[in-house]
């Protein structure tokens, strides 16, 4: 994913979690640590394949016997495999370790108006990906998406199909997985969890956009070592994600961030969420559509007939652009006055348009600090990309928590996704 940025150049960061400082390790259960070395290990082998446990040790600063140990349980849980022996000049012959290339998982982003269907693999490659029209009738919808992971898993039949990883326009309570709020879509009294479980017959983990997108930054290590990061997710609405001291931020019921559905005009058009002017209403892909079509002048259907006329010089579209890229340069206010983030990343639609809009938004973000300094912005690309490698990243951090606990009683069912170890 390409990545662009509007700020003064800083030194670089190893990227992915070879940036761990040890010293900020603050003392923890044995079982806890346990967990995050597991995670550790399996990290540097996805992003260093194939590589000996010598070298996990070395890169790691574990304990080889601690390694050994940890290598052998992620061969059981069928996540890692062995591979070719290399014999060095001296020393006894090394074994090479690769995560297991038939461990795949569906990854499923819910639109209002399609639903995109992939299947990816543990080193995040894409083995299929397809288009499933969506209609009102919810049910009808899942019937479809259901008819076809069965033909996927027909025509991928020699891999492991762990889980479906989903990501949607609202919000998840992060226990019960029940979509709390999700005004353009509707969706809040059906059991969507438990339809496609039964349609599916896999372990299904939901998520906003917003989160899933921030967790595919985190997942393939493109935070740089950033610990506090606010993802901003601009398509239909508006949606913000929060990694506060390097851990997702759900929220007391999975409502945090939800900066979309705060009003920033009281006089403004009226929201979905039954209020007026919010942020979303302004610097949403609908708000340029919206004020272009008012206009009169003729009509576009989507942002991206919009961009471009824009391109195309139209002063009309250009304005209405404008005006998206500097309503969300001010929203932005309300971030960084609220959470103080060290990089805000904007995905989504108007990243298409991004050497015009960048601009206005580090304008508008950067003349509207509180004091100090204003965070990075970058622009993080291909969100549909990202919804659905997050959504894959979801499911696998879930499934492999999942398959931990279950030696566990103890152990609750994972709700909240766990980062720090990954900046």
């Amino acid at each position: 994913m390409s990545e662009r940025t509007h700020e003064p150049s800083r030194n670089d960061r190893t990227r992915g979690i070879r940036r761990i400082d040890l010293a900020s390790v603050q003392p923890v259960s044995s079982d806890i640590a346990r967990d995050i070395n597991r995670d550790i290990i399996l990290e540097l082998i996805r992003f260093n394949q194939p590589l000996a446990r010598a070298d996990l040790s070395r890169l790691s600063g574990l304990r080889p016997s601690t390694v050994s140990a940890i290598v052998e349980q992620l061969i059981q849980e069928n996540w890692v495999r062995e591979g070719a022996v290399i014999k060095a000049a001296r020393g006894r012959p090394s074994t090479m370790l690769s995560v297991n290339s038939a461990m795949v998982t569906f990854a499923l982003d819910l639109r209002p108006d399609r639903a995109i269907l992939a299947v990816v693999d543990l080193s995040g490659r894409f083995l299929s990906r397809e288009i499933i029209p969506s209609s009102s009738d919810l049910r009808r919808t899942v019937s479809q998406i259901g008819k076809r992971m069965r033909a996927l898993r027909a025509e991928h039949a020699g891999k492991s199909f762990e889980g479906v990883g989903v990501s949607i326009q609202g919000r998840v309570h992060p226990v019960t997985q029940r979509v709390l709020l999700a005004p353009n879509m509707k969706w809040q009294d059906f059991d969507l969890r438990a339809a496609l479980e039964r349609e599916s017959e896999l372990q299904v983990e939901l998520d906003n956009d917003a989160n899933v997108c921030l967790l595919s930054e985190l997942w393939y290590g493109r935070l740089h070592g950033a610990k506090n990061v606010v993802l901003v997710a601009v398509a239909e609405g508006v949606g913000t994600a929060i990694l506060a001291g390097g851990v997702m931020q759900s929220g007391f019921n999975g409502l945090a961030g939800e900066f979309g559905h705060v009003s920033v005009d009281p006089a403004g058009p009226l929201c979905q969420c039954g209020q007026k002017g919010c942020w979303e209403m302004v610097a949403s892909s609908r708000a340029p559509i919206r004020n272009f079509n008012a206009a009169g002048r003729r009509k576009v259907g989507d942002i991206y007939e919009l961009m471009r006329l824009a391109e195309d010089g139209d002063a009309t579209a250009i304005k209405a652009i404008t005006e998206q890229a500097v309503a969300l340069g001010r929203g932005l206010r309300m971030i960084t006055a609220a959470l103080s983030p060290e990089l805000i990343l904007v995905v989504g639609d108007i990243t298409a348009a991004w050497e015009r809009c960048g601009p206005i938004v580090w304008k508008e973000l950067a003349s509207s600090m509180l004091a100090g300094e204003a965070p990075r912005l970058h622009a993080a690309g291909d969100a549909e990309l990202a919804r659905l490698s997050g959504s894959a990243a979801m499911l696998m951090q879930r499934h492999a928590s999942y398959h931990r606990s279950t030696h566990d009683e103890s152990s609750p069912r994972p709700s909240m996704i766990a980062a720090s170890h990954s900046s």
